[in-house]
């Protein structure tokens, strides 16, 4: 670390006091981590990420999460909290019976990113590593899923690992779409497909304005929520998700986990819902995430039997309106690398990173470092 991180570290541990700590709280007793406390982390976050805020992160627990393998790490200057990751307890990694820990994601989170409140980057990577050395117990090493690369939380975490010379690497990096631009919507929208196809989309929303009334809705306020949802579900089952079993509404708690999510993304004044109905009925549909300066795209789903004049597209084109709301400076689409649909629309791409950390003693760190020899072809060299 070069000595300007160093000095920037030492005063992050000064600011937070000597009574820095972490500690892990069971998920049965999330609701009971102070919720003023949770959203001044959430007011001062460095990196925004909806997946670790309390309307978020409760129900994903109350619904989704392993009583008996997942927690949340808190790190805390006294009963302030200055950053929070929830973890769990792993036996295997990918298929070898290897034990570990492991930030904790499911299968409707799509960041994995901390939150830490601003200038506590370095404090809190510090606190969790040290916490996670003394707490070792099976595991032979920590690892991050799904986290962006282009975070101060990143940055923070190859500093520390650097300076404290702990065997560590990003063992998978994948880019998503993502959507970050100067330009008015028409202007990005022209940029990025050819007139061709525009005259294309132009001629399939015609022919679809004859089978009935279109319109495009959107709303931020919890009004009329509860309809929302469940059209949403409905049209998400009758598609491809409901054919392949993934769809929200074939799981019970998956189902609660969605309605109280968007419930309580409403009540934070964090949710925008945008649909095209025809005729009053949803065709497309799409739930955001609002977190400026960043805003991440939650859920969407297109009649598939009106796939001929592509619902999605032309709902997208109209969630390009992102590019004008001035607390937005960028948004991440959580769609998987090269979608065939949003990356011909969204240009701009963020890399999400996969990183294995050692913990432990001499000998543990030593076995993490021939694992990740093992996992990436070479030696670790941080990150």
């Amino acid at each position: 670390m070069e000595q300007a991180g160093i000095e920037q570290f030492r005063e992050e541990r000064e600011a937070v006091g000597p009574a820095v700590s972490a500690m892990t709280v069971d998920i049965r007793a999330a609701g009971e981590i102070d919720r003023a406390g949770w959203q001044r982390l959430v007011d001062n976050a460095a990196d925004p990420n909806p997946f670790c805020e309390r309307w978020f992160l409760q129900p994903s627990i109350a619904n989704l999460a392993d009583p008996g393998r997942v927690a949340i790490l808190c790190c805390a200057s006294g009963s302030e909290i200055f950053g929070l990751l929830p973890v769990e307890r792993r036996l295997s990694y990918d298929r070898y019976p290897i034990p570990h820990w492991a930030s904790w994601l499911h299968d409707h989170a799509f960041c994995g990113a901390p939150l830490i409140r601003a200038g506590f980057e370095q404090a809190f990577w510090s606190t969790v590593l040290e916490w996670l050395d003394a707490h070792a117990g099976p595991a032979l090493f920590f690892h991050l899923h799904c986290l962006p690369t282009d975070t101060t939380a990143y940055a923070a975490l190859r500093d520390i690992v650097a300076e404290q010379r702990r065997p560590a690497a990003q063992v998978h990096a994948g880019e998503r779409a993502l959507l970050r631009s100067d330009l008015e919507p028409e202007v990005y929208f022209a940029a990025s497909m050819s007139a061709k196809k525009r005259k294309e989309l132009r001629r399939q929303y015609n022919r679809l304005s004859e089978q009935g009334e279109l319109s495009f809705e959107r709303r931020t306020d919890g009004d009329g929520l509860d309809r929302w949802v469940a059209a949403y579900l409905e049209l998400e089952s009758a598609g491809w998700k409901g054919r392949n079993g993934s769809a929200l509404a074939q799981s019970g708690p998956a189902r609660r986990f969605f309605r109280d999510a968007m419930q309580g993304a409403a009540q934070a004044g964090r949710l925008e819902r945008i649909a095209l109905t025809l005729d009053g009925r949803p065709i497309a549909m799409l739930a955001n995430f609002l977190t400026p300066p960043g805003a991440y795209s939650f859920k969407t789903a297109y009649d598939e039997r009106l796939s001929r004049y592509s619902p999605g597209v032309l709902l997208q084109r109209e969630n390009l309106d992102l590019l004008g709301r001035e607390d937005v400076a960028w948004a991440d689409s959580c769609a998987a690398s090269d979608h065939p649909m949003i990356e011909r629309i969204w240009r701009e791409k963020r890399e999400v990173a996969r990183v294995t950390l050692a913990i432990g003693g001499r000998v543990r760190r030593a076995l993490c470092r021939q694992i990740l020899r093992v996992e990436t072809g070479a030696w670790p060299k941080g990150l």
